[in-house]
């Protein structure tokens, strides 16, 4: 069960493959990814109904739940579902129920918290949290454990046009590709460089300057090999994929509401090694 972004189904594909998960497995997304079996593979998905308040979200969730009758419940990022919709009381009795837990504002997402949040059998701490979202875990979880995901073998990609190549890699909106991209510029202005400028994107912006390639490539990580600099976003996913080529990699957090994109960028100018 995730959320509505790429983020989260790439999360879910990696903790699968990193816990050697053989079970069928069926995922409950609204994601607008969930339908790119580059994403998913073939793993069937369940969307809610458009136009769901929380409650509604919350029937439709147990109604679900109790159709599927599954053996676990792996819960991701957030830990009672994006808008609070998932409660104690929609969990189907003797399900195992595992949570994967990354970076919150936990301060923004505790009010949507319901009366009787989720209890977990096993979370998998993914990254250092805050103190209150960490101690919200321990409270409700019999088992806090670290994990560090490994993604599924990538199908092979196509390469960048060259070793100098620098990678722009987003999922999205337009304008903040567009920011990546000036400030892939202006960067490569201030050290006297011009090396050819690659996007990887669900999408070709409609202002992207014809003079930056575009890849439509999932996922984008196999990449990185030949590329002299990566320029991303600081989401969860980008950020660990990315970990092995640190010391090429730069980060330009936004804000999100429920994400600390400063915080993990912060943390990943901290020392190598």
């Amino acid at each position: 069960m995730d959320g509505g972004g790429l983020g989260h189904l790439t999360r879910i594909r990696a903790a699968l493959h990193t816990l050697g998960w053989d079970e069928p497995v069926t995922l409950l997304s609204d994601s607008p990814f969930a339908g790119d079996p580059r994403v998913v593979g073939d793993l069937p998905v369940r969307r809610a109904p458009r136009g769901l308040d929380r409650a509604g979200l919350t029937r439709w969730t147990a109604e679900t739940l109790a159709a599927l009758a599954p053996r676990d419940l792996i819960v991701d990022a957030f830990p009672a579902g994006l808008r609070g919709e998932l409660t104690a009381a929609a969990i189907p009795a003797g399900t195992r129920v595992v949570h994967l837990a990354r970076l919150l504002r936990w301060e923004n997402y505790r009010p949507v918290l319901p009366a009787d949040p989720p209890r977990f059998d096993l979370t998998f701490v993914l990254e250092p949290l805050t103190p209150d979202h960490h101690a919200h875990l321990e409270a409700v979880s019999r088992e806090v454990a670290p994990l560090w995901l490994t993604d599924p073998p990538a199908r092979p990609v196509v390469d960048v046009r060259g070793p100098t190549g620098w990678l722009i890699v987003h999922s999205g909106p337009d304008e903040e590709i567009l920011e990546l991209v000036a400030y892939a510029r202006e960067t490569a202005a201030l050290e006297g460089l011009s090396p050819d400028l690659t996007l990887v994107a669900p999408r070709r912006p409609a202002a992207l300057p014809a003079d930056i390639a575009h890849l439509d490539v999932y996922p984008a990580w196999p990449l990185a090999g030949r590329a002299a600099r990566i320029i991303t976003a600081a989401g969860f996913n980008v950020v660990r994929q990315f970990a092995p080529w640190r010391d090429r990699h730069r980060l330009v957090p936004f804000p999100r509401t429920l994400d600390d994109q400063f915080t993990r960028a912060a943390r990943h100018q901290g020392p190598v090694g």
